[in-house]
């Protein structure tokens, strides 16, 4: 009896697979192109020891845990902080293989005396990776309540500093045939937020560090108290009360708390991944947020993605 039921089984799989053929057909390629791939992503590059990576923003998030994650394969980081203080923890926490210095990506002359720095550390061998993470995001908010400075702000860090530093440190990669990181956002891709921050990832695709809620809190009623009050006005008394709950509870609870992951990880494993891996991907999406959510939501038409960041986001009463 099991015999029969067994051929019975194989006998309607065959069915179902000959009648079903394009379909059959579509699967078996897809499962063959999903195995060729994680076979070939697996491969890694030889000599890390021998391996120079250069990354900007150590100080904090993602550039500070990929630093120690790199280190701690064997490789040599060269880890750039703004402040002293960013790179004495960040070296206190890692091997002496790890060799820090400041930078100020806004400053082409920082950036010149970066890349002497790392010419003399990577010698002939030159500079196997570069990651540029540095960034910064507020300030954020409706466009009106701008100024160009706030966009220039941003724009310097996010977009001109990571060109900047890209076209300084050229010369180094060159001579290793090297790679260059830059980390991508869905901000590049749906203008979920005013001011710099989208315009600078859609110019570049370079993420930033985590927003935080009290950074936002504060710059809002920074930019709300210089409108001028026709421009209140036109918001309505209750809009910057309705902003910052949306800013600060509603947007950050729906992304960070129930789509997005608190594990930075994440994203640094996809930067680790593109620095040693023998055939780095093009193009990385990090967390299941981008993949299921943002990056669909970016391809849906206007009308669902406008519909999308009004019920996240508030809108002026005028």
């Amino acid at each position: 009896m099991h015999w029969v039921l067994t051929d019975n089984l194989r006998t309607y799989l065959v069915e179902v697979m000959l009648s079903h053929l394009v379909l059959t057909c579509a699967l078996l390629l897809a499962s063959v192109a999903a195995i060729r791939r994680f076979i070939r992503e697996s491969y890694r590059v030889g000599g890390f020891g021998q391996k120079h990576v250069f990354i900007t923003g150590c100080d904090s998030g993602f550039g500070n845990l990929l630093a120690r994650q790199l280190d701690g394969k064997g490789l040599h980081v060269l880890a750039a902080c703004l402040s002293e203080e960013g790179a004495a923890d960040l070296a206190a926490a890692t091997s002496s293989r790890l060799k820090t210095l400041l930078l100020d990506v806004t400053d082409s002359e920082s950036i010149r005396r970066g890349a002497q720095f790392v010419s003399r550390e990577v010698g002939e061998r030159g500079l196997w990776g570069l990651v540029n993470n540095a960034g910064r995001s507020i300030p954020i908010g409706p466009t009106e309540w701008m100024k160009l400075e706030d966009f220039t702000k941003v724009l310097d860090v996010n977009l001109i500093g990571v060109i900047d530093v890209t076209l300084q440190f050229l010369p180094l990669l060159k001579k290793a045939q090297g790679r260059v990181v830059n980390v991508a956002s869905v901000l590049g891709r749906l203008s979920l937020i005013g001011g710099g921050y989208c315009l600078s990832k859609w110019g570049v695709e370079a993420f930033s560090d985590s927003l935080s809620v009290e950074l936002i809190d504060t710059d809002l009623r920074r930019l709300w108290t210089r409108l001028p009050q026709e421009v209140k006005d036109s918001y309505g008394e209750t809009y910057l009360e309705d902003c910052e709950w949306k800013y600060n509870v509603k947007a950050q609870e729906f992304s960070m708390g129930i789509l997005c992951s608190q594990d930075i990880s994440k994203v640094t494993r996809c930067m680790e991944h593109a620095l040693t891996a023998q055939f780095p991907r093009t193009r990385y999406s990090a967390g299941w947020d981008a993949k299921l959510f943002w990056i669909p939501l970016s391809y849906l038409p206007s009308f669902v993605s406008d519909f999308v960041v009004n019920m996240l986001l508030p809108s002026p009463k005028g």
